[in-house]
């Protein structure tokens, strides 16, 4: 087989596609680099290692594309990956850039979460670089992690430890510098917390009996279908904090709620042991979690 004109077929007719069809370049561009990092991985074992540069040096000269050494064993590695028994599919919905964040990844759960969370979450690139950074896959739960190992369904969860940003030094942390930590990163915050978050507002505020309350976070989760009313201490839990957040969660039932929607969750963060703690959910589904602040 001359498995350089091969390859330059592959190439010359993933480059029409991606002229011609531009609403398919994804599947075009994965199709076309597996099939390329077979026959490349095929010519290696013939001719050596030193194919590989050789090809490349070839092909950026006839095909005036720049393609190097580096992104030929990317080829060569998305091959080995996808042709691994744990991948099934590959997903048209991400992009040839997703998968070569992952190609340095040497665990093969570590791979499958994070194309399952760029898959549904619609995670740009940058994003998943960023999760992936962040070692979100290292802070899951155990639990979490074996059922990923047995294939089972991932859902929405709280990543542990989930981390707060200190971008400033702050050394003294008050209620509302840590409020102000959280929303200078909110969508972060959230999507820490989970999948499911959306921010509606902060220093919400309430008014209940003739007094005005404000509520330090209100968020609405879409997959419980209800509002999450958070509030932030900076001692460790009291009696009363617990008062204070079920007054708050009745008056958002009894005020912002429709018929449809299901009861508000109350979530309490306190300072304990130099870390923050979610020491108080109403909501089960929800685990207790530990928040640092980096």
């Amino acid at each position: 087989m001359n498995y350089y004109n091969e390859i330059k077929n592959e190439l010359i007719n993933n480059e029409i596609n991606r002229k011609v069809k531009n609403y398919s370049i994804n599947k075009s561009d994965l199709t076309t680099y597996y099939n390329v990092g077979k026959l490349l991985s095929e010519a290696g074992k013939h001719y050596g290692d030193g194919i590989i540069k050789e090809y490349s040096n070839k092909l950026t000269n006839e095909l005036n594309l720049n393609y190097t050494k580096s992104s030929l064993y990317n080829m060569i590695n998305y091959y080995k990956l996808i042709s691994d028994s744990k991948f099934q599919t590959v997903s048209g919905k991400l992009s040839w850039s997703h998968y070569t964040e992952l190609l340095s990844i040497k665990d093969k759960n570590k791979i499958i979460y994070y194309l399952h969370i760029s898959e549904k979450q619609n995670l740009s690139v940058r994003e998943l670089r960023n999760r992936i950074k962040s070692n979100e896959y290292e802070r899951l739960p155990k639990e979490t992690r074996n059922k990923l190992i047995k294939k089972a369904e991932i859902k929405a969860f709280v990543k542990e430890p989930i981390t707060i940003k200190n971008k400033n030094n702050y050394e003294i942390i008050s209620e509302k510098v840590l409020q102000r930590l959280i929303l200078e990163d909110i969508e972060d915050f959230m999507k820490e917390l989970g999948n499911s978050f959306c921010f509606i507002g902060s220093e919400y505020k309430i008014k209940i009996g003739t007094s005005y309350n404000y509520i330090d976070l209100l968020l609405y989760n879409y997959e419980y279908n209800c509002f999450v009313v958070i509030e932030l201490k900076v001692t460790e839990l009291k009696k009363e904090h617990i008062g204070q957040i079920e007054v708050y969660m009745n008056y958002i039932d009894n005020n912002l709620k429709s018929i449809n929607q299901n009861k508000t969750i109350g979530i309490i963060i306190v300072r304990k042991n130099n870390n923050y703690i979610m020491e108080y959910c109403s909501d089960k589904r929800i685990l207790s979690k530990e928040y640092h602040l980096i």
